[in-house]
């Protein structure tokens, strides 16, 4: 593969020279630091990811009890259908609430997905059949879609670039918090109540923490570089007014340069092929789509597998928690190499030790080999998605940049829904089979990120128009 310059910016989107008494938003991010608000930012962003993480994990721990509960049998359509309906409303949700944050503000989005996640997580507690617990779990993911997307967007504004790939990668690293809780609850709630009726529990508790989410989150301003691009530079003054005070700065800043000029709307989903990002967005969907089919495909069925080879339940959800538990020295590893090798040479790193550690995983005979190859797994395929979402929020412009996370996350999202027809293959005996397929979607992942000769340390994330 031939590599390319890198290069960020647009052919219009270096910002204009300030003009006398005025700075630019980057320019104030970067005197401003790091503080309370960034951190307070992660903690908020974290806290939604670790809940999306409980969300989109929580079928797999429930699927017992649903299938109890409603007389399906293990592998029955109407189990597949309810694996995939989370990721069947993500895909959708994803690049619809991508856009709506480029034309209407992050934080409007920002709210009502997480609402919208709300309620539907308990519609789904409730439902009185399949069919209704399905189409519960699409709209649940029509809502985490958005949340994914544009949380990435908003975390890529506020933070000033020498550490901006590390706040992005350890938001992603609360998914493993999430992981650890649903986890751990689905074992707590199999001690206590029957299949029949912890299947229910279980949903409703995975619910509740998007309502802490949706109350610390009303104190986010939208993004100031959003603002500005939109030429409400008033607001976007006061957004980093807020950053200011949070962080103990002087809150008197300079007026911010305004945009040469403020199209009607942002740019339309089409200008992601046009000719300047058309090979980041086609490879970077390629790359997120190898990803998410190796990941889900292994670790979705991971419970349902290990029964089938004779661990009984409480103990495969014990399993699991120590797999998550794995992945956290894989996100810090990464938040660090992001910054010290960049965030190139970090993704294609991590993605050939996930396809080394498929096969780690085929190879393995005993079961202490086995758990030390899922591990493996675990550790390097999360610090591939800390570094993948951190790399995809840095090469959008700011008019563009919730569109290309939410059309990005929406391949990924493809690659899901075709993960349980890949990761049925574990439960067939095709092992062998199975773990290629994954391996050479990790390869492949690698090779697109390479392809796309972009490099985002240490520069500003692009700004501007495109039209």
């Amino acid at each position: 593969m031939t590599e390319r310059p890198t290069r960020l910016y647009l052919p219009d989107d270096v910002p204009a020279a300030p003009l006398p008494g005025t700075t630019t938003v980057d320019a104030v991010i970067e005197s401003l630091g790091v503080g309370a608000f960034q951190i307070r930012l992660l903690l908020i962003c974290g806290l939604t990811f670790a809940a999306d993480a409980m969300e989109v994990l929580l079928m797999g721990f429930a699927l017992p009890g649903v299938n109890a509960t409603f007389g399906l049998p293990p592998g029955a359509l109407g189990a597949t259908m309810l694996l995939s309906a989370t990721f069947a409303g993500m895909l959708v949700g994803a690049p619809f609430w991508g856009r709506q944050a480029d034309v209407y503000g992050r934080r409007p989005v920002f709210l009502i997905t997480v609402l919208a996640g709300v309620i539907f997580g308990l519609v789904g507690a409730m439902a009185p059949n399949i069919g209704v617990l399905v189409a519960a779990r699409i709209l649940a993911g029509f809502a985490i879609g958005g949340t994914m997307a544009v949380d990435y967007a908003l975390m890529a504004e506020f933070v000033p670039r020498r550490v901006r790939g590390r706040f992005l990668v350890l938001t992603e690293g609360f998914w493993a918090i999430g992981t650890v809780m649903i986890a751990a609850l689905a074992y707590l709630i199999g001690q206590l109540l029957p299949p029949q009726e912890g299947w229910r529990m279980l949903v409703l508790i995975a619910a509740l923490p998007g309502v802490v989410g949706l109350l610390v989150r009303t104190g986010v301003p939208d993004s100031p570089r959003w603002l500005l691009s939109r030429g409400r530079v008033a607001e976007a003054h006061a957004a980093l007014i807020r950053v200011a005070q949070l962080n103990g700065q002087d809150p008197h800043l300079l007026a911010l340069t305004p945009p040469r000029r403020v199209p009607a709307r942002p740019p339309r989903w089409a200008a992601l092929l046009s000719p300047q990002l058309r090979d980041r967005t086609l490879l970077l969907a390629l790359a997120w789509f190898g990803m998410s089919l190796g990941y889900y495909g292994i670790f979705s069925w991971l419970p349902t597998y290990l029964r089938t080879q004779g661990v009984d339940l409480p103990e495969a959800y014990r399993v699991t928690m120590i797999l998550a538990l794995a992945q956290i020295p894989g996100y810090l590893l990464s938040s660090l190499l992001v910054e010290w090798v960049g965030r190139r040479a970090t993704l294609v790193g991590f993605m050939l030790a996930s396809a080394a550690g498929a096969y780690l995983f085929m190879l393995s005979s005993e079961p202490a080999w086995t758990l030390l190859a899922s591990g493996l797994l675990s550790f390097s395929l999360l610090g591939t998605w800390g570094a993948l979402y951190a790399f995809a929020a840095e090469v959008f412009p700011t008019t563009l940049r919730a569109t290309g996370m939410g059309t990005v996350s929406a391949a990924a999202r493809l690659g899901s829904l075709i993960s349980p027809v890949a990761g049925g293959l574990l439960l067939s005996g095709n092992l062998g089979q199975a773990l290629t397929v994954f391996a050479a979607s990790f390869i492949l992942s690698a090779g697109c990120v390479w392809a796309t000769g972009l490099e985002p340390r240490g520069q500003a994330v692009p700004e501007g128009e495109h039209g």
